[in-house]
């Protein structure tokens, strides 16, 4: 049985998964990644053959999104539906944290029957992760101190810094449609700047891409206009990983350029490194007209690449003039969600079921990054599923 043989094959690997919290993927070592996948594939596979997969009889999962979010946030509540718990959202206007109640206490009182709590806090450069990590250290105290009687896992659906939810359900995506983890290797990707009448993107997604694609032996590429960097550090991560698994890394300020035989693309706008600081200071000092001012700036700024459009022309430069494209959505579509923006109509409609596709595998991707925090052995969890052979829908 296939399923069998891709359960056998995790204890090939030795992951240190198991009470961790999922933050970074550049924490996370090769065997992390690749078990995460493979458990996310089998997951998939499971459900597909009508196998319950409640590992859990109760419990919560807390959702706490300090962001807009539709994909992330249904993603989270199936993953957690599907391994058994329930969901409560924290929604910080209706709790006491609007009355100046404390990360350290929120995270304790949240979490007596909780066992895992997802979070999203992408809008304040160099606070997300920061908060993720203090949530982390409040339930080090609770459970230590016996307050908790379990240590809930804390999985990251977006920070400042990375989107290891979105990226690992990429990559799974690139996984599925080329058959393999090394059929991608020398593949070309293009993590691409597009226009877009907006501003304030986080610069998670494009960060996630670089600093996962390249720890697979991938030639990842990053466009954008000059002036719109990311956050040196994580660049630096994306180079360093090349270098080690035999890949490339490599900027260009040129859309058309990067794209040229471009296995996969992923057209996605972003604010600037230096804009999203300014930002940052803005909002947590509440100054409204600086707000206003700075949007301004940066519109008039983003219009002058509105040239950087992935259409059927730049579709054309790529390898056979037919890049898988990619995008986390909802992608700015010209002529139809916005007069100009990241994709032409034409082109998205190309490719839509398949965006659909990737984002699809999200919910996999998150359910195993719980099972492996709570499981020490996810293959003996997994046989012990498909031995107690329960369905999901009784038929």
């Amino acid at each position: 049985m296939d399923l069998i043989r891709k359960i056998t094959e995790l204890n090939h690997y030795k992951p240190n998964l198991s009470g961790k919290d999922f933050l970074l993927t550049w924490e996370k070592s090769d065997d992390d990644l690749k078990v995460v996948l493979q458990v996310a594939s089998i997951l998939k596979e499971m459900r597909k053959e009508n196998i319950s997969l409640r590992i859990f009889d109760s419990g919560l999962a807390i959702s706490n999104f300090r962001d807009k979010s539709t994909r992330t946030r249904f993603s989270f509540a199936s993953a957690a539906n599907l391994l058994g718990l329930a969901v409560q959202e924290l929604d910080e206007e209706k709790s006491q944290i609007s009355h100046g109640e404390t990360v350290r206490e929120t995270a304790n009182m949240i979490s007596f029957l909780s066992d895992f709590i997802g979070i999203r806090d992408d809008m304040y450069l160099g606070e997300g992760n920061k908060y993720m990590r203090q949530v982390g250290e409040a339930l080090d105290e609770g459970f230590a101190q016996g307050v908790l009687p379990v240590r809930p896992g804390i999985v990251n659906l977006q920070c400042d810094m990375d989107h290891p939810t979105q990226s690992m359900a990429d990559l799974l995506h690139l996984i599925s449609e080329y058959g393999s983890l090394e059929a991608l290797r020398g593949k070309k990707i293009v993590m691409s700047w597009a226009y877009s009448p907006s501003y304030g993107k986080p610069l998670s997604v494009p960060q996630g891409i670089i600093a996962l694609m390249t720890r697979f032996g991938m030639n990842v590429e990053l466009a954008y206009p000059e002036g719109y960097d990311l956050i040196p550090e994580i660049v630096e991560i994306a180079r360093n990983n090349a270098a080690q698994s035999g890949g490339s890394f490599k900027v260009n300020y040129s859309m058309t350029e990067a794209m040229r035989d471009a296995d996969m693309v992923y057209p996605k706008s972003w604010a600037p490194f230096h804009i999203m600081q300014q930002r940052t200071q803005l909002l947590m000092n509440g100054d409204r007209n600086g707000l206003k001012k700075l949007e301004q700036v940066c519109l008039a700024n983003n219009a002058k690449y509105k040239d950087w459009e992935y259409n059927e022309q730049v579709r054309k430069a790529t390898k056979n003039s037919d890049a898988l494209y990619m995008h986390c959505l909802p992608a700015d579509i010209s002529g139809e969600s916005c007069i100009k923006g990241e994709v032409s109509k034409e082109t998205f409609e190309r490719y839509r079921i398949k965006t659909y596709q990737e984002a699809g595998f999200k919910s996999y991707i998150i359910a195993a990054m719980m099972l492996t925090n709570r499981f020490k052995n996810p293959a003996g969890i997994l046989i012990k599923l498909i031995e107690r052979n329960m369905p999901r829908v009784i038929r």
